[in-house]
């Protein structure tokens, strides 16, 4: 084989080597980054924009699209615990480009401010949001509130709370439900029979 030939699948192969090991070597050592990376690209190619918002000392980070609507209601998101708003990307590029969306960090979260331990309340984090409604000007017209998690829960007693602000609200497996299904209540009961008899057949109990 020629001499130039050699030397030239050398040089591609050496090309090709060095930008494979750079992203294995950040993938092992710097995980983080590429994550970002990664949902940097997602938001641009969603048309999300991250933006904060500033409200009585307290700062929301948030991404967005589109605009409000008398006929598209704005949707909300709030993601769950340790995760941060850009969860939702898989779901946003399921929704029309032109709708208002809004995933906005969960106090202590991401880009959020970090305070004390009441703001990671229930009830701290529904006074949080609500804060976080009147700094983007929500409360001209209803919205639509979704979470999941934590999130979830907290959609709940949001929409609880504040009932005029919302023309729907999507629960997703909410955390912190007090009552439990009868599945779990006899998973329980299973238990119970397992410490007492030692041994237990579930196919037979369920």
């Amino acid at each position: 084989m020629d001499v130039d030939v050699v030397n030239m699948f050398v040089l591609a192969g050496g090309t090709l080597a060095l930008p494979i090991l750079a992203f294995f070597a950040s993938f092992y050592m710097w995980p983080a980054a590429i994550i970002h990376v990664y949902n940097w690209y997602w938001r641009r190619r969603l048309g999300l924009q991250v933006v904060y918002s500033e409200n009585r000392g307290y700062r929301f980070c948030y991404s967005h699209r589109g605009k409000p609507g008398p006929s598209r209601p704005s949707i909300l998101m709030l993601h769950g615990f340790s995760a941060n708003k850009d969860m939702w990307l898989p779901v946003a590029k399921f929704l029309p480009k032109h709708q208002h969306l809004l995933c906005v960090d969960m106090p202590g979260h991401e880009g959020t401010s970090r305070t004390d331990a009441r703001d990671y309340s229930i009830e701290g984090q529904v006074k949080r949001i609500r804060q976080f409604v009147e700094s983007v000007r929500l409360t001209k017209r209803p919205f639509h509130l979704v979470g999941t998690s934590m999130g979830g829960n907290v959609a709940g007693v949001y929409a609880a709370r504040y009932p005029k602000d919302l023309c729907s609200v999507t629960l997703i497996c909410p955390a912190g439900l007090p009552n439990e299904s009868p599945f779990v209540e006899r998973l329980r009961e299973m238990e119970k029979e397992q410490e007492q008899s030692g041994s237990l057949d579930p196919q037979r109990s369920l």
